[in-house]
């Protein structure tokens, strides 16, 4: 499986439903074909508590190693990605929410005096809770609160998840400041990072140059390049070549595909080319990746 997303890098998944847009997932990282999933965003709120294993988990430029009785605070329309360490598992429960369960109307107080900062504050993308100061502890207890309620799903536990989550924000507040509303060059960049991602969602399969990628976020090639490696700690070739492996393993692991047609859907012009990147990248040949990939499913 993979997280599915449209043109723009969001997700489609639904958060719960318009009368309680919550949503409570439990994940591993095994269940993804990769052991990572891919970048998307969302216009909801998410919490996640590591519950086994570690992640290496971005939130644009920004990289966190979390590990079992840790959480992540991961700002509403934010890129973000995670990954497994050393091939190891990872598994964690996600809470999304949309902010409106905090705030409750448009316009109200709460909204415009401690919601609407934190989600205008880019530098507030994410907010590792790893218990390195005193509050964490407090509200990594409340995220766990909040699990144990949604999983009684009693009558009144939407009410109690609705205190709760404000509980949460309230200590928020209390300990991290938003800062001044980001510059319009740093979210021109922003903006220009998800074009970029937007592209090679829509073009991964076909012919793709630095120069098409930079022309389409109006730069020059050498600062798009700079651009985004300073936000996505990897070079945009890497990224692309690591994109296209893995949208070819679902063609893989069909089994009706040759390892020709399966570099050619997916932006590789030789199958020779496309095999020495897989192997350097997951450490096995497409061939071998479908055929132990197969037993693993079964």
């Amino acid at each position: 499986m993979q997280i599915l997303i449209d043109p723009s890098q969001k997700e489609i998944k639904q958060h719960g439903d318009f009368e309680f847009p919550f949503l409570l997932s439990y994940e591993r990282l095994s269940r993804y074909e990769t052991g990572s999933f891919l970048w998307h965003w969302h216009p909801e709120i998410e919490l996640t508590l590591i519950t086994g294993g570690q992640i290496l988990y971005q939130v644009h430029e920004q990289k966190y190693i979390l590990k079992k009785g840790q959480a992540l605070f991961c700002n509403a329309n934010v890129l973000h990605a995670g990954t497994m360490l050393d091939e190891s598992d990872c598994e964690y429960c996600s809470v999304t929410f949309d902010p409106r369960l905090i705030y409750g109307f448009t316009n109200s107080l709460i909204a415009r005096k401690y919601v609407e900062p934190f989600l205008n504050d880019l530098s507030l993308a994410s907010i590792p809770l790893d218990l390195s100061k005193d509050w964490h502890k407090e509200a990594i207890l409340l995220l766990e609160h909040i699990i144990c309620t949604r999983e009684e799903n009693s009558p009144l536990s939407p009410f109690h998840i609705q205190i709760a989550l404000q509980q949460f924000w309230c200590l928020l507040c209390e300990h991290v400041k938003p800062g001044a509303p980001l510059s319009a060059r740093k979210r021109r960049d922003y903006e220009r990072i998800r074009s970029i991602l937007i592209l090679i969602e829509q073009k991964y399969m076909e012919k793709l140059s630095l120069a098409d990628i930079a022309e389409n976020i109006h730069m020059c090639e050498g600062e798009c390049c700079r651009l985004f490696k300073r936000y996505m700690n990897v070079t945009l070739f890497e990224f692309l070549l690591q994109y296209r492996i893995e949208k070819s393993l679902p063609y893989l692991l069909s089994g009706r595909y040759s390892i020709t047609e399966v570099a050619g859907f997916t932006g590789f012009c030789d199958s020779n080319y496309y095999t020495k990147v897989f192997r350097k990248i997951k450490g096995c040949t497409p061939t071998q990746y479908r055929k132990y990939g197969k037993a693993d499913a079964n």
